[in-house]
């Protein structure tokens, strides 16, 4: 009996991530591979009808294979999907896909299931327990509560599978009107349709998440079959994005593999991949020659000036990197993870112009989407500190704190700042209004 209501409680907790709720997941942030996935996510989410910049994309760091969202418009994509699929357009389907739960509403439904499910489970669970006492046998109680417990299982199951049928009947719809082919989605759920009759310690976290059935994958064949743009290629250029973004991740997250993987691969993504494996193995020369390699047949990439920046900032050769990762930021002014990079450049230098530069670097981070990180507001403080603007530095610690969710660091610095600060100064209403939020965490 006990391991069958522990195995309901498992059930009912799929329509959550498996570990977002828990709040166990690490997270990757990376320029190139994050812009990759918005450059392959934002025709979908503009013929979906929904507004890309307000989704909010997220690389958890975990090998299983699995992507879902949450909350409404965050979706959560992890390292192991991005790494094993097998091109482009699996990604790319596994991300309408998605992007059907975010239009549906998906999200919001499954709580209102979940909710139903567990009422279920809990009626039965006081009617075992009521009709034990009345029947005056114990037995009574456990087959009450274990026909709830199927119920409220079938109830919840059914639910989500339906969802999970509307999410690919959207996808199908959505990467038709872009002109992008469903076969990518068809070969990924293809590879995965044998593991729903399997044990569940061999089926893929995308499986157990996303409950897949022999219905599905034949309705997405079909499709494929009479679609117009089936057998259409990707726009110019994606696929080889795709290459990189998986060689970058191979090369930082399992170097040896990435060496093993890309030892003679000539390509611009096997090179990429050895050069990053051979610097994360402790071969810097090695990683540096192949990036200058790279950097001469494309000196304008940005992605090349920055890792290399990158490659030097993690071994102390500030100057040296700070070249690079300027030139990164002059060909993409606006991406905050690059600026930020840079002003790590600058942050303890001798020469005050430096570090006011480093402030301005930072400024423009903290204002783009997604720039306001905690280590960008933690150099921010240390930089203003350099300065003797006591001010802004407590200004920017108590932003670091609402960062990281510490409302009681948050407050007392805010307090700090206020004390410092010109009363009406943007900088004190600022911090102002931290205090007030920081009431709420």
């Amino acid at each position: 009996m006990l391991r069958r209501i522990v195995t309901v409680l498992v059930v009912l907790c799929l329509s959550a991530p498996p570990a977002a709720a828990q709040g166990r997941m690490s997270f990757i942030r990376d320029a190139e591979i994050e812009n990759t996935i918005r450059m392959f996510s934002e025709p979908i989410f503009r013929t979906a009808g929904v507004t890309p910049h307000a989704v909010d994309i997220l690389i958890v760091n975990d090998q299983t294979l699995n992507a879902f969202v949450t909350g409404g418009q965050t979706l959560f994509l992890h390292t192991g999907l991005l790494v094993n699929t097998e091109h482009a357009g699996e990604l790319i389907g596994v991300i309408a896909h998605e992007t059907g739960h975010i239009a549906g509403g998906h999200t919001i439904q499954g709580a209102d299931a979940l909710a139903d499910a567990r009422r279920t489970a809990l009626i039965s669970t006081l009617l075992g327990i009521a009709a034990a006492i009345a029947a005056g046998d114990p037995r009574a109680g456990p087959a009450v509560m274990g026909g709830g417990m199927q119920l409220a299982e079938r109830t919840f199951l059914g639910y989500t599978r339906g969802m999970e049928s509307a999410a690919d009947q959207a996808a199908l719809s959505y990467l038709d009107r872009t002109g992008i082919s469903s076969e990518g989605l068809l070969s990924f759920m293809e590879q995965l349709e044998g593991q729903e009759l399997a044990p569940t310690s061999r089926q893929a976290e995308y499986v157990r998440t996303h409950p897949l059935t022999r219905d599905r994958v034949d309705a997405l064949r079909a499709h494929v079959n009479r679609s117009p743009v089936t057998g259409r290629p990707l726009p110019a250029g994606w696929e080889e994005r795709f290459a990189r973004m998986q060689a970058k991740l191979i090369g930082f997250l399992m170097p040896h593999v990435a060496l093993r993987q890309y030892a003679a691969d000539p390509s611009v993504a096997g090179r990429y991949g050895r050069a990053i494996a051979m610097y994360r193995s402790g071969d810097l020369e090695g990683g540096l020659a192949l990036m200058t390699e790279l950097l001469g047949e494309a000196p304008d990439d940005p992605y090349f000036n920055e890792l290399v920046g990158q490659m030097l900032l993690e071994h102390g050769r500030l100057d040296e990197a700070r070249h690079y990762y300027q030139r990164a930021v002059d060909l993409l002014p606006d991406e905050p993870l690059i600026l930020v990079a840079l002003a790590q450049t600058k942050v303890d230098s001798s020469d005050p112009a430096v570090v006011q530069s480093a402030i301005a670097d930072l400024e423009r981070a903290v204002r783009a989407r997604d720039g306001g990180t905690p280590l960008a507001w933690r150099l921010l403080a240390t930089a203003y500190g350099r300065t003797g603007d006591m001010g802004m530095a407590a200004l920017a610690l108590a932003e670091e704190a609402m960062a990281t969710g510490d409302g009681e660091l948050a407050r007392w610095q805010a307090q700090r700042a206020l004390q410092e600060l010109p009363q009406g100064s943007s900088g004190w209403l600022r911090a102002q209004d931290i205090q007030r939020a920081a009431e709420r965490l």
